[in-house]
């Protein structure tokens, strides 16, 4: 019988083995909007990873962006974000994941993240180090905003653009570098491996961030989730290093 971890590799490896093979092809849109775009491929891919993780744990619950399968009652919930990243796959930019958590009782103990064009995947279980393909990774120890990374996020509504690009500009006069990069996902990735130093954001869904809060504590760094008031599973979030001044620009 597979592990609660091999399983889930299973499922972000098949699942990035089919948004990989259909990259760079013209991809239905089933949804639009002013911000976001919704793929029949993320449809897709959650779909097999629903049949992978609850063809093995039948009595387990998923929670997707996509939606909710299995037993909504489940005191084991995998959440899934099938695509994080899924503008960045319309348009061609190789920049996306796959992203899996599993939740046991109210607590988040695995997570993998899978990037298949880059064939690198981080894997975290609780009391377990982090590791990147394999090997243990720890977050940067960069202390001073002045020579830190930053990734901040501006949401899909006017007050969280509003926030992010303050926030944003403030780190432009810090920082040695900004970016916005399209994947909350792949970006706590980077800060549990060192190549980010922080992100930010002021409305993110739990399945974006679910295997990324694990990895990146786990990896020496610090995260602290704020519900949004009237939106559940929506979160405001400041990941870092956990050494550098970070709420000097929030």
């Amino acid at each position: 019988m597979m592990t609660d971890l091999e399983l889930a590799l299973e499922a972000a490896t098949k699942a990035g083995e089919l948004l990989r093979s259909h990259f760079g092809e013209d991809s239905a849109v089933d949804e639009s909007s002013h911000h976001d775009i919704k793929l029949a491929l993320d449809r897709e891919s959650q779909q097999l990873i629903t049949n992978i993780l609850l063809g093995a744990r039948p009595d387990d619950a998923l929670y997707g962006e996509e939606g909710i399968a299995g037993k909504e009652d489940a005191s084991r919930q995998w959440i899934v974000d099938p695509i994080d990243g899924t503008v960045n796959y319309f348009y061609n930019i190789p920049h996306f994941c796959v992203s899996l958590a599993l939740r046991v009782d109210g607590e988040i103990i695995l997570g993998v993240i899978h990037d298949p064009m880059m064939q690198e995947t981080w894997t975290v279980e609780k009391g377990s180090p982090a590791r990147l393909n394999g090997k243990v990774i720890q977050a940067s120890a960069r202390e001073k905003l002045e020579e830190a990374v930053l990734f901040v996020g501006c949401g899909k509504d006017e007050d969280a653009l509003g926030t992010g690009l303050e926030r944003f500009r403030k780190g432009s006069l810090r920082a040695r570098k900004m970016r916005m990069m399209g994947s909350a996902a792949l970006g706590m990735a980077y800060i549990a491996c060192g190549r980010l130093d922080a992100y930010v954001e002021s409305r993110i869904s739990i399945w974006d961030i679910a295997a990324g809060q694990l990895l990146v504590q786990t990896a020496g760094g610090k995260v602290e989730l704020t519900p949004v008031e009237g939106r559940s599973d929506v979160w405001s979030i400041v990941a870092s290093n956990g050494k550098i001044p970070i709420g000097e620009i929030l």
